[in-house]
């Protein structure tokens, strides 16, 4: 029978607040590239009645999915920007977020789960947990995001959901078990039997949007009893509630098993596991439902802020963690976590984490202190918009010519402290290229178009490059620059040439490594004297490693005793250091995991000085560096996809480039690599890839850490970076 219509009224919830917060789901939806998360958002957003048609992502009508609605995008088949939709589903007020999936754009992932409750997290039925998964989730697991798995594609050929799922558990070191099972395999893959409900579900009609409840084909019936087993007893033994009533012999109810499933879920202890083929119009509506049976409302999740107040006693100002509540009724506070020029202006995406906003109504913004009125306000989907007059705690939205940055707190407190949420993370980039104007009247619109993407995305940096004069720009990988460079002559009708690429080394001090300099200048009148004695050290402290990335910080302690060297000349000497930090002796490159010891000094006293001993403190540095000095390289996790037949020529182009094979299996008829290569030698390959695989072979990589150039190939390096910087100059 018929269970089940797409059609639902269209949202119309733009125009007002809504009361029960509860019902509120904020997603987004995340996976590697290539896994379907587009095609996934266009069917939620056709099933739940907010378009009317079904677009491709690359689409034969040439009009592409609703998402991907820049023009780039469409072109290349590929996410760049994610897209913030607003929908209904049974209702349920669900803000979804589609995010890309190439790790050139991780920001994008970045900005989405920082302000989101919950998230989808899809996975190839064929190819399973791949380079840019680990990515994904290891940021669901930074931002505390409670995720459901919709495993896709399951009308592929060598498609196998049990697999999969065993591959979650081992790769992912996941606890999570299937809620369904598929009926049919590859291009047979009809339906879904749901393990709650034992109840076959086929997706029917001229889109999948027909649903057909029926009994568990006999066929069927022994392997989902088994996996329904398989589920009770792994929630059985994670949640209290459901396991005493088991122990007592009471009887569970379907409403039991999801009540345990969602706190535990909520808990990030269990991950349930729907599946299905987006493509194929089949599966995605259970995925729905179990958004809104599983993944938290906004009330459901504990969001935490900063404020400042002064302490009763000392009187001094300190910052203290607050918990925001979800709810109207409290002070407004909302974060700024996505920019956007458009035609309108800056285009600013806003989470409210409490309180509700008007139209009309005066916010502050906490990083200026400044007071602005909210002269216009809207719900987005994907690039079209509808006005809004008011909004409510737990919701998204979007604001019009409000001038702030990213991670930007908001709020209406006139008074009871400054509050502010903490940002996201921004990894550093790995990529550079110098670029030239090819009509240099057009150089002061390029600083702004510069500074407007820099403004959009933190990844993407620019510079002057002190000896070359070059204009710098940099960013996560070759496509992320590139598309930037496509952005300047479309949006802006600048042309510019990318010069090659340069890879972002870093420097450090490999071993402990004494110092003793004497800085002496003489030349009539006050003369210079400084000397500096000590050491530098690698850091090998863990407590000393930054939370969210694999280089250590920077450190300098002063062990100096008695009246040697007085403490303005320490201070000095501590400048420098983190100075030279910033510039390494090297190449000039950032220098990383490295600490100063400072233990003694001599002074004179009458040429003595600040800047002598700072300038005595670089050539100390450049001298320790000069001994036991790394050049650190940017090393990326590559995971390569090819025809089995072709996997030699593979394995011997990664061994060329000085990659290290991590794993190799076979999946189907394709065979897959995962291996560390220096980025520096990866450049090319995509278009030797295309060549030995006749286009069938893929690849994705991502930055996983910087380790040192070996010992022989050092000098060569610095000596190329070097003679670089010099052409360019004399260029």
């Amino acid at each position: 029978m018929l269970s089940f219509l797409r059609k639902q009224p269209l949202l119309r919830v733009a125009s007002r607040m809504f009361s029960d917060i509860s019902k509120i789901r904020n997603i987004g939806v995340s996976a590697h590239i290539d896994s379907g998360k587009t095609t996934f958002s266009e069917r939620v957003l056709y099933y739940a009645g907010k378009i009317d048609r079904i677009h491709e992502v690359k689409g034969s009508d040439g009009v592409g999915a609703t998402m991907d609605f820049m023009e780039l995008e469409r072109e290349k088949g590929i996410t760049i920007q994610s897209a913030a939709t607003f929908l209904e589903w049974k209702d349920h007020p669900i803000n979804l977020i589609d995010t890309p999936g190439h790790v050139d754009f991780t920001i994008e992932v970045e900005r989405a789960l920082r302000v989101l409750d919950g998230a989808v997290l899809l996975v190839c039925g064929v190819s399973g947990v791949q380079a840019q998964t680990y990515t994904v989730y290891k940021q669901m697991e930074r931002y505390k995001i409670p995720r459901i798995v919709f495993i896709n594609k399951l009308d592929r050929l060598g498609a196998n959901p049990i697999a999969i799922t065993a591959m979650l558990k081992q790769k992912l070191g996941v606890v999570a078990e299937m809620l369904q099972i598929p009926i049919g395999e590859d291009d047979q893959f009809i339906g879904l039997v749901d393990l709650i409900k034992m109840k076959a579900f086929y997706f029917e009609g001229i889109s999948g949007e027909e649903i057909r409840e029926g009994e568990v084909p006999a066929k069927l019936m022994d392997q989902a009893t088994k996996a329904r087993q398989a589920l009770l007893d792994k929630i059985v033994d994670l949640d209290e509630t459901l396991g005493e009533k088991f122990l007592m012999e009471e009887p569970i109810t379907e409403q039991d098993i999801k009540a345990a499933i969602r706190r535990q879920c909520l808990l990030r202890k269990f991950i349930p596991i729907t599946m299905g083929s987006a493509y194929k119009n089949k599966g995605v509506q259970l995925a729905l439902d179990a958004v809104l049976d599983y993944l938290p409302a906004p009330n459901e999740k504990v969001n935490m802020a900063f404020q400042k107040v002064v302490d009763p006693t000392t009187k001094k100002v300190e910052e203290a963690q607050i918990e925001l509540k979800a709810d109207t009724k409290m002070p407004f506070v909302s974060l700024a976590f996505k920019l956007e020029e458009n035609r309108f202006g800056q285009l600013t995406y806003c989470r409210v984490y409490q309180g509700k906003l008007k139209k009309g109504d005066t916010i502050v913004n906490m990083r200026t202190n400044v007071k602005v009125r909210v002269a216009r306000m809207a719900k987005m989907h994907a690039n079209k918009l509808e006005d809004i007059d008011e909004i409510g705690a737990g919701d998204i939205f979007a604001l019009f010519g409000i001038d702030c940055s990213s991670g930007t707190t908001f709020t209406k407190m006139d008074k009871g402290g400054e509050i502010s949420l903490s940002s996201m993370f921004v990894p550093d980039p790995v990529l550079s290229v110098s670029i030239k104007l090819k009509d240099k009247k057009k150089s002061e619109k390029l600083q702004k178009a510069m500074k407007r993407f820099n403004r959009e995305d933190p990844t993407f940096t620019f510079n002057v490059d002190s000896e070359s004069e070059e204009l710098i720009i940099s960013g996560m990988g070759e496509l992320h620059l590139q598309i930037y460079a496509e952005r300047l002559k479309r949006e802006f009708e600048i042309d510019i040439e990318l010069g090659a690429p340069t890879v972002n080394y870093r420097e450090t001090i490999s071993a402990k490594t004494a110092y003793n300099y004497l800085h002496k200048k003489q030349s009539g009148g006050a003369g210079q004297f400084a000397r500096v004695i000590g050491y530098l050290e690698p850091i090998n402290d863990l407590a000393e490693k930054s939370k969210d990335t694999d280089i250590f910080v920077n450190q300098f302690i002063s062990k100096t005793v008695g009246e040697n060297v007085p403490n303005e000349y320490i201070v000095a000497v501590e400048k420098q250091f983190y100075d030279s930090c910033a510039k390494g002796p090297l190449t000039g490159y950032p220098m990383i995991n490295t600490r100063m010891v400072f233990t003694d000094g001599e002074t004179h006293v009458v040429d003595s000085s600040a800047n002598a001993f700072q300038t005595a403190t670089r050539y100390a540095i450049s001298a320790a560096f000069q001994k036991s000095g790394n050049l650190l390289e940017p090393i990326m996790a590559v995971e390569i996809t090819v025809p089995k037949d072709m996997y030699s020529p593979i394995m011997n182009s990664v061994t060329k480039r000085k990659g290290l094979v991590t794993n190799t299996e076979t999946q189907g008829e394709f065979f897959i690599l995962q291996a560390k290569v220096p980025l520096a030698n990866m450049f090319g390959f995509s278009g030797e890839l295309r060549g030995f695989t006749q286009g069938q072979g893929e690849f994705s990589m991502e930055y996983l850490t910087h380790e040192p150039v070996s010992a022989d190939e050092q000098a060569e390096v610095i000596k190329k970076i070097k003679k670089v910087r010099t052409d360019a100059k004399q260029t």
